[in-house]
């Protein structure tokens, strides 16, 4: 069988609160061998540590930066502290989900680049890739990268152009993609996926959020009583075929090359891998 890593994967969140055992499950049967799991807030890192162990798979620790609003400056303290905890730990393989979002109302810009500047500086003191949320914000968190130069990572969702997707590729980074490029209208999305060389890309879910185009409801039918269907990571390989059509390569050629580059990305998890597949187990 295929195997596939979601590289970003909530399994924490609470819509997986009834049956999560049961979706990671029905994951790992469509081939999904190993999830990483990044953390949003101070609340969830023992939540995020605790599944990836349950389940075989990997996390990230960080403050995103939709929660910098309601977190606390004794966070960027108790993140230190937790890390310096867990840093032996060959499951943490990141710092994450940080960055900056210039989309969603009511942040608070410099409060925003404060958390997220201080956690690149905890990266490069723990020596650990990054993964970030990019929402309208790619040339501010490049000029960080390139103020505070870390080991890499993955631009998570990303949907910038060429130029700024090749500028992240020369700090270290790989580009995430996910369900957002299964609609047909996301043009210059499928023209990136199309463009970028091989080695740039990662594929994940974002799961429960960002569906692909097959689970999306919309608002009418969301009035009308119709359920948004709920991305899991068991979507992933449906993903996959999109980007494989997109690319005009074998779905077997695009899993080889998105697990090396999640490999090279998030180094700490060749550490789990056995037989050129990622070891299940705690």
């Amino acid at each position: 069988m295929t195997a596939w890593i979601d590289t970003h994967c909530h399994l924490d969140a609470p819509e997986f609160d009834a049956d999560r055992s049961t979706v990671r499950a029905q994951a790992a049967a469509q081939g999904v061998c190993h999830c990483v799991i990044p953390a949003v807030e101070r609340s969830n890192w023992d939540t995020v540590r605790t599944l990836a162990h349950q389940h075989g798979d990997s996390y990230a620790l960080g403050i995103h930066p939709l929660y910098t609003g309601r977190a606390e400056e004794e966070d960027l303290q108790h993140l230190a502290r937790y890390l310096e905890q867990h840093h032996a730990d060959p499951r943490l393989v990141a710092i994450g989900e940080i960055g900056l979002d210039y989309f969603v109302p009511g942040l608070d810009p410099a409060r925003q680049e404060r958390f997220y500047r201080a956690q690149l500086q905890l990266a490069r003191r723990f020596d650990l890739p990054v993964i970030l949320h990019v929402r309208r914000s790619a040339d501010k968190l490049l000029k960080g990268l390139r103020d505070l130069p870390v080991r890499g990572g993955i631009a998570h969702a990303f949907n910038g152009s060429l130029q700024q997707a090749q500028a992240f590729s020369a700090l270290g980074f790989k580009l995430g993609f996910g369900g957002a490029v299964t609609y047909d209208r996301a043009l210059q999305l499928r023209r990136l996926a199309t463009e970028l060389p091989g080695d740039a890309l990662v594929l994940e879910t974002d799961a429960p959020d960002i569906p692909p185009h097959w689970l999306y409801t919309t608002a009418a039918e969301r009035a009308a009583g119709q359920a948004q269907g709920r991305n899991s990571p068991g979507e992933l390989p449906g993903i996959a075929a999109v980007v494989a059509q997109l690319r005009g390569q074998p779905v077997e050629a695009l899993a080889g090359s998105t697990r090396a580059n999640a490999l090279a990305a998030l180094p700490r998890l060749k550490g789990l891998v056995a037989d050129g597949q990622l070891s299940q187990g705690g």
